[in-house]
């Protein structure tokens, strides 16, 4: 275990994070907003501590094998928590650390979760950067970073893999560098051309900042009390068609950058991912109709909910908690499968689900044919027993936290619904959930050791759970 290479990289992170904090601070300067000190004295912070760390552990040895790669990740984004907090507290209009932490690990992990009961009283700055830790979140701030740094090698690859969701991940060229330059080239198109449709719809320049970090990183913060409700057709449009382009692997906008138009149109996992949402968009359709009797209203609602929570966004419409159950049944299936792997959506990503049912499909062919040797595809290629049995194990692990998170909650008295998607809706990133937590409601009332349990489930939901919870194990830390 490399501990000054991890600590040299955390202080260089820390120091990007300062210079990240330059954006929110001219905000609030330009609004001529008290918070502006507290972004200021946040940025000194960060860089007096990452300037300590990167001159205390200096090394030559950059090299990042896996456990370097999993301790990097969670420090990391634990650190980047912490600190990017401070600006709440310190301007006051988050005066509990825990509120602002909570807040805070729901803005990086692209949750959407909010303790805030009044967010319009909340000053520009504040709001942009709640909603700018989404867009930092979404990608992950260590890919951005990777693509920044000078000495990055192809070992660098374990950080990949332990930041960005999914069950596989590799390069998308032989140089891993180039790979996090390429991904976040493609972020950064798609997040300009959201902002310039949704300027021209109409939206203030400002809303429309905003809430393309919160479509971009799949998190749902906004500026406004009923979120997305008060904007025009259009604009809700534009936000749901790029709620979904986001909630796609981007692996398959590589290609197609590249004309490799077959290969990305060939993908089983989008072609699922557009099966799963169509197939969803129709029966909330017809669960909802009689409550509005206007098609274009119900489909425009019934596509935008979608969209919202199968890309685990979390931004809203119409309070979905006043439908029917069986559509908030469907949306909450939705909150468990989530989005592509490789996207910046959360939940257990269409992949895994289908490597599950193939997984399950194979078990019944051997009880069935016991003497049979049948291999499981995924993407017209067999799937390696290794990767098989990291899927089921992650799964089980997945259930085993989640259930764990709920017994927890149920100490507290919002009855079961308000308390089950809570965990469900912070665990798989989405924020809101039904009953006390739904669209219209918020986080507030519960208790310090409930807000931090979800703060944690947040960040093992984005971190794919196995980053964090080794950090915390004695023997992960000791020398071989």
């Amino acid at each position: 275990m490399n501990r000054r290479m991890i600590f040299n990289t955390l202080g260089r992170l820390l120091i990007a994070l300062s210079v990240l904090l330059i954006l929110p601070t001219g905000v609030s300067i330009y609004y001529k907003e008290r918070c502006t000190l507290a972004f200021l004295i946040t940025a000194a912070i960060s860089l007096a501590i990452g300037i300590s760390l990167t001159l205390l552990c200096r090394t030559k040895n950059h090299v990042i094998y896996a456990r370097e790669g999993f301790a990097i990740v969670s420090l990391v984004w634990l650190s980047m928590s912490f600190i990017g907090s401070l600006p709440f507290v310190i301007s006051g209009e988050i005066p509990s650390f825990v509120d602002a932490f909570f807040e805070t690990v729901s803005g990086f992990t692209t949750t959407g979760a909010s303790i805030l009961k009044d967010v319009e009283a909340m000053s520009r700055g504040l709001l942009f950067w709640r909603s700018f830790t989404h867009w930092i979140g979404g990608m992950g701030v260590l890919v951005f970073v990777m693509a920044l740094i000078p000495n990055v090698s192809d070992r660098s690859i374990h950080i990949l893999r332990a930041e960005v969701p999914g069950p596989i991940v590799g390069k998308l060229v032989p140089r891993i560098k180039d790979t996090a330059k390429i991904l976040y080239l493609i972020y950064i198109v798609m997040t300009v051309v959201e902002i310039v449709l949704l300027a021209l719809g109409g939206m203030p320049l400002f809303d429309s900042v905003v809430h393309t970090f919160g479509t971009a990183g799949t998190g749902g913060f906004g500026v406004k009390a009923d979120s997305i409700a008060g904007y025009s057709p259009y604009l809700q449009w534009v936000i749901a068609i790029f709620m979904l382009l986001f909630g796609v692997n981007f692996n398959l906008y590589y290609m197609l950058l590249i004309r490799k138009f077959k290969a990305a149109f060939k993908s089983s996992e989008l072609w699922c991912y557009v099966a799963i949402v169509v197939l969803s968009v129709a029966a909330i359709c017809l669960n909802i109709y009689p409550l509005y009797e206007n098609f274009a209203e119900v489909l425009r609602l019934s596509v935008f909910q979608v969209s919202s929570i199968v890309t685990t966004t979390g931004f809203a419409t119409t309070d979905f908690n006043l439908w029917p159950d069986l559509s908030k049944a469907i949306l909450l299936i939705l909150m468990l499968v989530g989005a592509c792997a490789g996207s910046t959506a959360g939940g257990l990503k269409v992949s895994r689900v289908v490597l599950i049912f193939k997984i399950i499909g194979r078990e019944f062919k051997r009880l069935i044919h016991p003497r049979s040797v049948s291999r499981v595809k995924f993407e017209g290629k067999s799937v390696d027993e290794t990767v098989l049995g990291t899927v089921t194990t992650y799964f089980a692990v997945y259930m085993a936290i989640l259930l764990s998170a709920f017994l927890v909650l149920s100490l507290e008295p919002f009855g079961f619904e308000t308390n089950f998607s809570a965990v469900v809706a912070c665990f798989n990133n989405v924020g809101p959930g039904f009953a006390g937590v739904g669209p219209a409601a918020n986080y507030a009332d519960y208790s310090v050791l409930s807000k931090v349990v979800l703060s944690l489930s947040m960040l093992l939901g984005r971190l794919e759970i196995y980053p964090l919870l080794l950090v915390f194990i004695p023997k992960f830390w000791k020398k071989d």
